[in-house]
């Protein structure tokens, strides 16, 4: 998987997939200037590439025995509830529902003392071929 990633914005940020287990999936990001928004704080949005980047992972290695396998979030959001200035962010994506075409995950992300940074929802359409709706 972090061979996969290391070609487009989850380079850029750092983004690495640290553990996968039955029921979760585990990554984390360095809060760095290449995460930080302009006032030197972790920004919102690099939190929510964290939430897709380990929610879409999951849903695809639930979908993989299908060769033609193709998933892509389709809403995704995020509460940012608490400042985080250095150190590494680390979310954990835990499935809410695994339905047929659609999965829903809950990412939780939290900083080096274990707070609760963002708490994430990702819808994910899964689907086979080029389309992944269909």
């Amino acid at each position: 998987m972090n061979q996969r990633i290391q070609g487009g914005i989850e380079k850029v940020l750092g983004i690495k997939v640290i553990a996968v287990g039955p029921d979760f999936i585990c990554g984390e990001m360095p809060v760095d200037e290449r995460t930080h928004q302009p006032f030197g704080v972790l920004h919102g949005g690099a939190s929510i590439v964290l939430a897709e980047t380990l929610g879409s992972w999951a849903s695809y290695l639930i979908s993989c025995d299908d060769p033609e396998a193709r998933v892509a979030g389709i809403e995704v959001s995020g509460s940012h509830v608490w400042t985080v200035r250095s150190g590494t962010v680390t979310g954990i994506a835990r499935p809410v529902r695994l339905g047929r075409s659609l999965h829903f995950w809950r990412i939780d992300i939290r900083d080096d003392e274990n707070n609760l940074c963002c708490a994430a929802k990702l819808t994910v359409k899964v689907g086979s071929g080029r389309n992944p709706g269909g």
